[in-house]
């Protein structure tokens, strides 16, 4: 985490508003909800396209996850990407995919079309831009919609990450931190 506490501190059980009750229902409440309950009207405005993004994408999910690591590896965001290691391992990424995503679009042993998706990551990162080369790569599998789910996806969680980072967001008190040589 980049900071030791959360700027704006996640709201109790008791603390969140009607609006917060009526989103989540009796479900577990992760600290990224719990902070930004701080603002209800935002929030559920977020997690129409956050859900589009999550679960009715036309990514092929271990794909989806393998994007979504990489672009909270490169914003830093320890929260975004232990969240997202553990649902990606469910996705079919295994340890050696979460250790070549942390290393980019050059590591060895990577599989061609995931180098791919990661160079568009890094490319959409470094200059909000999927050059010529990349766009003809993933063009070889992905369809229009599945290149239009790829841009959107980078963006939302790099807008997560921004705001799990700069809010403060901590992780959940059982969910232990990444030891220190391999954190984002």
């Amino acid at each position: 985490m980049r900071m030791d506490s959360p700027r704006v501190a996640p709201l109790g059980d008791e603390e969140l508003p009607e609006e917060a009750h009526e989103i989540f229902g009796d479900a577990p409440k992760l600290n990224i909800f719990r902070t930004l309950a701080h603002h209800p009207k935002l929030m559920k405005r977020w997690l129409v396209f956050g859900s589009h993004v999550l679960g009715k994408s036309t990514l092929p999910e271990r794909e989806r996850e393998l994007v979504i690591l990489r672009i909270g590896w490169l914003c830093r965001s320890e929260y975004e990407w232990t969240q997202h290691v553990g649902i990606g391992k469910l996705c079919g990424l295994d340890d050696e995919d979460i250790a070549r995503i942390a290393e980019g679009p050059n590591a060895a042993g990577l599989d061609p079309f995931d180098a791919v998706l990661l160079r568009a990551v890094d490319e959409l990162r470094e200059d909000a831009f999927v050059s010529d080369a990349t766009w003809k790569s993933l063009s070889e599998r992905y369809n229009h919609q599945q290149i239009i789910d790829l841009i959107f996806a980078v963006g939302q969680y790099q807008l997560v990450s921004m705001a799990l980072n700069s809010l403060g967001v901590q992780l959940e008190s059982d969910v232990e931190r990444l030891p220190e040589g391999k954190r984002p």
